[in-house]
């Protein structure tokens, strides 16, 4: 759940311990007319103690993904024998394939190097109910390493009120919640940025005041790689859906964002676009199927097809994934805010 984990569970997620290693995660481009990339993997959880934070970076995820897809499983700590569902097989979100989308329901980056035959998809932090981060389309208008960060008045007197006196100003450094890295968005008079944090187990939850953001080691990869006057989306897509070339039709529905406490998304209507209705309706789905997906939530893609018509619900042959290990350095790692404070900052 976007909201009941992201905020009823905050305490929950602030004990948990973050990995020392990510993996930016490459996908080759699906072919023309398709959208599935990947392929979800099965992990054993081992008698080692970890939580599922220090899963979920194992495999660059986000928990609440990982949570979605595994709705049955102990956040605290998962039961030596378990096994997870690690959800990276997706479906690329409905945008042009350029630059950099995010797709808020999912809590995931996506970037599209420039006349590469590839996407990199990296778990995100967003903002927190009430200060949700918003859709647009607009472009990097500045690079910043190193930056500093100057609370709003606003974050401020938020942070006074809860006992925290910030500075006016926090300097580049391994107390700076920015990281070590930040791209500023144009839209919205600079005020959204995309970058790293100093508390990693905020990525992949609802958590921040708007700004979007990436554990150490991905922001690095995708600060090196992008350039000023790239393209950014900013979408809300809990429902995916597509009809690969083979024929074979997938559904995939996230947890809508709530929009108040007492939202539940798991329980929240999904919302019926003109497409998605026409997508139901097509005598090549399965109605049953797709209700089912709609209920259950997975984070994932289901086949839908009926297949009474002949068409097997195995899954279509994958994509590549390659995965490379980046270590993460000391004092990006710091979680030297307190988590009040680090839910507080941009």
């Amino acid at each position: 759940m976007k909201c009941a984990f992201s905020l009823s569970m905050i305490s929950l997620v602030s004990v948990l311990l973050s990995s020392q290693a990510a993996f930016a995660v490459s996908y080759t481009l699906p072919p023309p007319g398709s959208r599935l990339i990947g392929q979800n993997e099965r992990y054993t959880v081992p008698d080692d103690g970890k939580n599922l934070e220090s899963i979920a970076a194992k495999f660059n995820t986000g928990i609440l993904l990982l949570l979605e897809a595994n709705n049955t499983v102990d956040p605290w700590l998962p039961k030596p024998g378990t096994e997870l569902i690690i959800p990276s097989q997706m479906l690329l979100p409905d945008t042009p394939r350029e630059g950099i989308v995010i797709n808020l329901a999912e809590l995931r980056l996506y970037y599209y190097p420039p006349g590469q035959n590839r996407v990199e998809v990296y778990p995100i932090g967003i903002g927190q109910l009430g200060r949700e981060t918003p859709e647009m389309v607009t472009r990097i208008s500045q690079k910043i390493p190193n930056p500093t960060w100057t609370p709003t008045a606003n974050i401020r007197a938020r942070s006074l009120a809860q006992g925290i006196k910030l500075p006016a100003v926090v300097p580049a450094g391994p107390n700076n919640p920015l990281g070590r890295y930040a791209l500023r968005l144009e839209q919205g008079g600079g005020e959204y940025l995309i970058h790293g944090t100093n508390v990693a187990r905020s990525v992949g939850m609802r958590v921040s005041s708007g700004c979007i953001r990436l554990r150490a080691a991905d922001i690095k990869a995708l600060f090196n790689q992008t350039s000023w006057g790239a393209r950014v989306q900013i979408v809300n897509q809990p429902v995916k859906y597509a009809t690969e070339p083979d024929g074979r039709r997938y559904v995939e529905v996230h947890q809508p964002l709530s929009t108040n406490d007492w939202e539940n998304p798991q329980t929240m209507p999904v919302a019926i676009n003109a497409s998605f209705a026409s997508f139901i309706d097509n005598p090549g789905s399965d109605k049953g199927l797709i209700d089912r997906a709609i209920t259950r939530r997975a984070g994932y893609p289901v086949q839908v097809n009926d297949v009474s018509k002949g068409v097997s619900p195995t899954t279509v042959p994958l994509q590549s994934v390659k995965r490379q290990e980046e270590k993460k350095g000391g004092p990006d790692e710091g979680e030297l805010l307190s988590d009040t404070q680090s839910a507080l900052v941009q």
